[in-house]
């Protein structure tokens, strides 16, 4: 999730007044997984996790809608605000991990091609109406407090609109070049997003003060923005014979994609001691948090960009790391649903006794 540790001490407290707009980052985190699984082998379970994927996708626009009815004022409030706007890029890619799901786990794709223009519409409004809003507020942000690996869910959203197009291009031949083409611009434009939003995080957390509640399960992002553009790039590789404007660039597209990748592996162990030094070392307690779901994303979207670029770059020896990181995702998905589960069984048992 997006919002910083400091302003949600007390996270367990969330109502709908106060609902984080990155709670989609659940149907991401859901989704990719689902989709690792489908590619290892794990049909069951893939198909599980769609079918329970739409009950959470439904929901939160339920949770969405309503907020927006009854608290409209904390809703544009959150679009002017530096820690919490991005959460809303989560909504666009939760709506394109669905799209793709829809493809890749069940072969439906009426449904993805309906979703895939959802998380288009989506992504345009959100990019320059959140970026508009909080260019020209009055009052700007404290770098240290505001700025976080949240912000580069918005990298995720472009992504997710090049990876689902990839997939439906297949399907739609009279189409096809019209999307690869989009795909190809949006995956060059969050690569560029990227860049952006890298150099500025990346100067806050070696040249700032970080405390352990900076440090929270957002930066996971950090790497997950990365292997996103790396299953787009792999995606655009795989699909370059069916394209002549793709197969025209097919070296570039192998040099980036290959780019993109070594950079979400160079992230991971850098993720994982720091992640030690805030919970080992500065004891920071480690409970369930909807924070984490944007933890859980990153580990499924690099089980399934190394397996995707790994067979789009003919280099069969990196499969072993998809095989040991699925199960790292699976755990991670585990661990954060039975907290939303006990959440929810604590909130009822509260109610039923006020």
């Amino acid at each position: 999730m997006i919002q910083n540790d400091n302003q949600n001490a007390d996270a367990s407290r969330w109502g709908l007044k106060d609902w984080p707009p990155a709670y989609f980052a659940l149907v991401m985190a859901t989704g990719i997984v689902s989709i690792a699984c489908q590619l290892l082998d794990m049909h069951l379970l893939a198909k599980g996790l769609y079918g329970l994927n739409w009950v959470f996708y439904a929901a939160l626009w339920v949770i969405a809608g309503a907020r927006l009815i009854k608290y409209p004022r904390q809703m544009s409030a959150d679009l002017f605000s530096h820690s919490r706007a991005v959460g809303f890029f989560t909504w666009v890619a939760a709506t394109g991990v669905l799209a793709s799901q829809s493809l890749l786990v069940v072969n439906w794709p009426s449904i993805a091609v309906v979703l895939w223009w959802v998380t288009i519409f989506l992504w345009l409004g959100f990019t320059y109406s959140v970026f508009t809003a909080l260019t020209i507020k009055s009052e700007m942000p404290n770098l240290g407090r505001d700025l976080h690996g949240g912000w580069l869910v918005a990298v995720v959203a472009t992504q997710s609109v090049s990876v689902s197009g990839t997939l439906l291009a297949a399907h739609h031949g009279a189409w096809g070049e019209q999307m690869y083409f989009v795909s190809l611009v949006t995956w060059l434009a969050g690569g560029m997003l990227y860049i952006w939003l890298i150099s500025i995080i990346f100067f806050r957390y070696t040249f700032l003060r970080t405390d352990p509640a900076d440090l929270s399960p957002p930066y996971w992002i950090n790497m997950g923005a990365m292997a996103i553009s790396t299953l787009a790039g792999a995606l655009l590789v795989q699909a370059a014979p069916q394209s002549t404007l793709l197969g025209d660039l097919l070296p570039f597209l192998k040099g980036m994609t290959l780019l993109f990748w070594g950079t979400a592996t160079w992230w991971v162990p850098m993720l994982l001691t720091l992640g030690a030094w805030r919970h080992l070392f500065r004891r920071m307690p480690l409970r369930y948090d909807p924070q984490y779901w944007g933890a859980v994303f990153p580990l499924g979207m690099y089980t399934v960009c190394t397996l995707k670029m790994a067979q789009a770059l003919n280099t069969p020896f990196l499969l072993a790391i998809p095989r040991v990181f699925i199960w790292f995702a699976l755990l991670a998905w585990s661990l954060a649903a039975l907290g939303l589960l006990g959440r929810l069984v604590r909130r009822a048992r509260n109610k039923s006794t006020a």
